[in-house]
């Protein structure tokens, strides 16, 4: 465990904005990651456990507690030659990114359309990471986290994690008691809600993919347009990473220190998932996909730009909407996070008048509230 001068949360995530750390720590170790985590609970401390910093908007004021940085990396690589399909074993801190190219470079399908997202592999299955149709809960074969409620390590296996659109058991953690996003079959617990940190401290996450020279069926139309194949068809692995992070990069959604777009959080507001009712009320011409039974999902940023927010709206001012993309709200480089929530609130009450719907915030906000 390494413990250093207390940074700027600026410092340490993607959207460059948050005050300072009251204490950091970094660990190299999953003992000391648990033990760090399990000290500051004892003492009734605020605990941030952080990975990529890719997710998170954190206030101007900063977090008084401990912040802990997973800095593990590495894959448990297996035997390649396994005919059924291949299980990874990666340690949180990992950036997920090189689990994809490890994947695809390897000839294992499954993951190549998530190519390109910042982060650590720790947050995926918090958040279900998914884009250009995949999620991560279409790989996901287990979680191992530490539960801080019951102060023991638990492996947790896919019927467990309960996976939804942009949700989990563990994001669920974050919600109080009877909030109506939670799932009634989610475990009680005497603390809820937690936070920043979830109840589940992800460990690691084990994958399991299969073999073959192409993807997963296509299951984007933007992606198979790109790719020139239909909707459902299969194209070569690389050729579909290749085209994600072509796509991701023309959306300003693939890290570059020179591109100001790229100083975000990714998508800053969540596909509204919607009850049939709810949904008959948009326009025609608003998209509508299934998302279960009675419930329509519909595009946040068709919402957005229908609302007369278009790309680059807030320029020149220090906090914009990306000029490539409407959902990511980016730091033209001295934004505080004070005009990034002063933007976000902005879209989405000019949403909510424009269409009835709330838009809610997909990264976790620390310190801070829409």
């Amino acid at each position: 465990m390494t413990v250093t001068a207390a940074p700027r949360l600026a410092d340490l995530t993607t959207l460059g904005v948050g005050g300072p750390a009251g204490r950091y720590v970094e660990t190299t170790t999953e003992a000391d990651l648990v033990d760090a985590v399990r000290t500051a609970d004892e003492a009734a401390e605020p605990v941030l456990v952080l990975g990529g910093g890719s997710n998170l908007l954190v206030s101007d004021e900063g977090f008084p507690g401990l912040v802990v940085r997973d800095v593990r990396t590495g894959i448990d690589v297996p035997d390649h030659s396994a005919c059924a399909g291949v299980t990874y074993t990666v340690p949180a801190g990992t950036p997920w990114d090189d689990v994809v190219l490890e994947a695809t470079t390897h000839r294992l399908y499954g993951l190549e359309a998530l190519s390109g997202i910042p982060g650590s592999t720790g947050a995926t299955p918090v958040q279900n990471v998914g884009a250009y149709g995949q999620e991560v809960a279409q790989t996901i074969a287990t979680v191992r986290v530490w539960d801080r409620e019951r102060a023991r390590t638990r492996t947790l296996p896919l019927v467990d994690l309960r996976f939804g659109y942009r949700t989990s058991l563990l994001k669920r953690s974050l919600l109080a008691p009877g909030d109506a996003r939670r799932d009634p079959r989610d475990p009680a617990d005497d603390r809820a809600p937690w936070g920043p940190t979830p109840r589940y401290v992800v460990l690691d996450v084990t994958f399991q993919l299969r073999q073959g020279t192409l993807s997963a069926p296509i299951a984007y139309a933007e992606l198979a347009r790109t790719l020139g194949v239909e909707v459902g068809q299969r194209a070569p692995l690389l050729d579909v990473r290749a085209a994600v992070l072509e796509l991701r990069r023309g959306k300003g959604m693939v890290l570059d220190p020179a591109d100001a777009d790229t100083r975000s959080a990714g998508s800053f507001f969540t596909n509204p998932v919607l009850a049939q009712d709810a949904a008959a009320r948009l326009p025609a011409e608003a998209p509508r996909f299934a998302a279960g039974e009675g419930l329509v999902k519909t595009s946040a940023a068709w919402l957005i730009e229908h609302a007369g927010f278009a790309r680059g709206h807030g320029l020149p001012g220090p906090a914009a909407l990306s000029t490539k993309h409407t959902l990511a709200l980016t730091n033209r480089g001295a934004a505080r996070a004070e005009d990034v929530l002063a933007l976000a609130r902005e879209v989405r009450d000019g949403v909510r008048q424009a269409f009835g719907v709330t838009l809610e915030a997909e990264p976790v906000l620390v310190g801070a509230a829409l």
